[in-house]
């Protein structure tokens, strides 16, 4: 399997993974159960990140990675925006399992601010936007620097959304791939 698990030991990574909770935009679980995992590609990339950051006293927190293709299609009919969620049947780097939505971590586990919350689909989420706190800005200069250092792709208009670059080479996957699905088998939580 091109999927490894992504564990807060392994990887020296916190875990906040959104989905598997209600505190999301559908104001449901979309997981059954919350696990994260990567391409072993990618994985080595986040590697590298956490790397980076370490030394300067941060810490990466993943809000989401591996998404199964069910998993875009409940999050595609909730909110069909283009803008903010990949179109399913174009598949979602997330899917391939080639992306990761981070925040960082201050050195006593606390989020730096990043001037929107995870998932705000408003203009206000877009990288470059000088109408949000200077903190804010600096904070999101300093993770866009540290993943893009370590190889990552942005997509503008997340702060919190970065890829592999080629990422449409990798297959879109299903929570079949597993080896303990995240969704139950009717595709729903």
């Amino acid at each position: 399997m091109s999927l490894v698990e992504i564990t807060p030991g392994e990887y020296d990574v916190a875990l906040d993974l959104v989905y598997a909770t209600p505190a999301n935009f559908t104001g449901r679980p979309i997981y059954a159960l919350g696990a994260c995992h990567l391409h072993r590609d990618a994985a080595e990339l986040l590697r590298k990140a956490v790397e980076l950051a370490r030394p300067l006293g941060y810490r990466l927190k993943i809000l989401d990675a591996f998404r199964p293709a069910e998993a875009q299609w409940i999050m595609w009919n909730h909110t069909p925006d283009p803008e903010f969620l990949a179109d399913p049947r174009r598949g979602s780097p997330h899917s391939r399992g080639v992306a990761v939505d981070v925040t960082l971590m201050d050195g006593d586990g606390r989020d730096l601010d990043m001037g929107t919350p995870f998932d705000a689909f408003t203009p206000l989420s877009h990288h470059g936007r000088t109408d949000i706190p200077v903190e804010a800005q600096r904070n999101r200069i300093l993770l866009i620097g540290l993943m893009t250092a370590a190889g990552w792709d942005f997509y503008r208009n997340e702060w919190w959304h970065y890829q592999m670059f080629q990422s449409r080479t990798y297959p879109a996957m299903s929570d079949s791939v597993l080896p303990t699905r995240m969704m139950t088998a009717s595709g729903a939580p």
